[in-house]
């Protein structure tokens, strides 16, 4: 398959969809190597011996919201504030200050992987501790987890370019240079994990040193193409100096995003609490970690569509054409119920093979991984409103909305839904998995109210001076 950036015209005046689609499509493909090698990792971990193989899956499921707890504050303030900045650049004709942009925040994103590495590695097994009684879990997860914060700047920069990347309306750049991490990682999980040719057999800390060593090279070769300079965008030491207004602006965008992000994060950390405490929660965990990464495979297509949303609304804001942006909000609504719509039928059809095929042999994980996928699954059509009001806020620079409905969806809604069907109802997993389909119903709806609203419709680009 060959894919062909499309051009700002063709941004701003071509068919909708189908201009979506051609920005979408390697997101797409990349998001797809990306769920494959996420549900590479379960499948290899699930080849342990059956004594180890539930704690390992069950120790990645804790560890990630942790993991994306930090990572999400750092792509949030980054990665929302340069798709746009950049693409509302770009839309505006006005490529150097696009380029700007991407070179301030890359310092700050830089500096703050760094530091919140730093602070995940000494801080996170006193969270473990809180998060989980499962001594066998706890154990995998603290082994996993310190690996991933010691390399979390190789995790959180690929992102940041990515986002930079696709604001320009260029998706096929970091596909290809995605692609080949992801693949080298899919590759090392078997040596690294179950010790193939004589490699030593390193159990769940494999899958992480995998992790991190191929996700360091991605960022290499992104910082080498950025310095060479790829389109509109380029890494120069000159325009890296810390400048306080072009500071000041990336934060105050950025900065709703990262709270919002975060906030969904550290809210997927308490609900893996809620779980972890529910009885058998090895079983639990593990169930639920599967069935999480088989969802992902469906989220795929709408997360490539809200890419390729997202740029073209910032694209259009900031050119001004403002009628091309309200057929994009349309259309992209549409889009994306529909495809999720379509998905989840298909996954309720297959839940219960599509969980065996990653933990054989445990009937009671795979039992409780498929009704998982079955509760969920009546959800996800709503989720098509939340996901595209999110793309839409990011493309338009405008974050508070989108801190409020991840705050609404997590705290307000999920977690307590979820603790009282599952435990004031006496319910257990089923009563969980139900109070979190229920949370995106009512999410979806809310999100839909803000688009209703019109609050998007405002560009973050200050005009051009008289002259500029």
């Amino acid at each position: 398959m060959r894919f062909r950036t499309p051009s700002r015209e063709e941004i701003l005046t071509g068919p909708a969809l189908a201009t979506m689609a051609r920005i979408g499509g390697p997101a797409v493909v990349g998001s797809l190597l990306f769920t494959l090698y996420n549900l590479a990792d379960a499948f290899w971990i699930g080849r342990l011996p059956p004594e180890a193989s539930a704690a390992a899956v069950a120790g990645i499921q804790i560890s990630w919201p942790i993991i994306w707890f930090l990572i999400s504050f750092i792509a949030g303030f980054g990665g929302a504030a340069v798709s746009a900045l950049v693409a509302q650049y770009v839309g505006a004709g006005r490529p150097d200050e696009a380029q700007l942009a991407l070179n301030q925040l890359f310092v700050l994103s830089a500096g703050a992987g760094v530091v919140f590495g730093a602070a995940g590695y000494f801080g996170s097994p006193l969270l473990l501790d809180l998060l989980v009684g499962e001594g066998a879990v706890a154990s995998a997860a603290a082994l996993y987890i310190r690996v991933i914060f010691a390399g979390l700047p190789t995790m959180v920069l690929p992102g940041l370019f990515y986002a930079a990347f696709a604001a320009t309306g260029d998706t096929v750049t970091p596909l290809l240079v995605g692609a080949g991490g992801t693949v080298l990682n899919m590759a090392l999980d078997p040596f690294f994990v179950l010790g193939w040719a004589g490699f030593p057999a390193l159990g769940i800390v494999g899958a992480a040193y995998a992790t991190v060593l191929s996700q360091g090279l991605v960022m290499a070769a992104f910082l080498a193409l950025l310095y060479r300079g790829k389109g509109h965008l380029r890494l120069d030491p000159r325009e890296m100096r810390p400048r306080g207004p072009w500071i000041a602006k990336g934060l105050r965008i950025g900065v709703p995003a990262a709270l919002g992000e975060s906030s969904m994060a550290f809210g997927f950390v308490i609900m893996t609490a809620v779980i972890g405490r529910l009885p058998n929660a090895e079983a639990a965990l593990a169930g639920y970690g599967i069935g999480d990464r088989v969802l992902g495979i469906l989220f795929i297509v709408t997360g490539g569509l809200g890419t390729g949303l997202t740029t073209m609304v910032g694209q259009a804001l900031g050119a001004g054409a403002m009628d091309r942006a309200r057929e994009l909000v349309r259309k992209g609504i549409a889009a994306l119920v529909v495809v999720l719509a379509a998905e989840a039928l298909f996954l309720w059809l297959v839940r219960y093979p599509a969980v065996a095929l990653f933990i054989p042999g445990r009937g009671d994980v795979i039992e409780v991984g498929a009704r998982f996928i079955g509760a969920f699954a009546v959800s996800m059509p709503f989720l098509g409103t939340f996901f595209a009001a999110l793309a839409i806020y990011r493309g338009s620079g405008h974050n508070v909305p989108t801190m409020i409905l991840g705050v609404v969806r997590l705290w307000v809604l999920r977690i307590p839904l979820s603790y009282l069907f599952g435990f004031t109802l006496g319910l257990g997993a089923d009563g969980v998995w139900w109070g979190m389909s229920l949370s995106n119903v009512l999410a979806g709806l809310i999100a839909l109210g803000f688009l209703l609203s019109r609050g998007w419709q405002r560009s973050v680009v200050e005009p051009r001076p008289p002259g500029g």
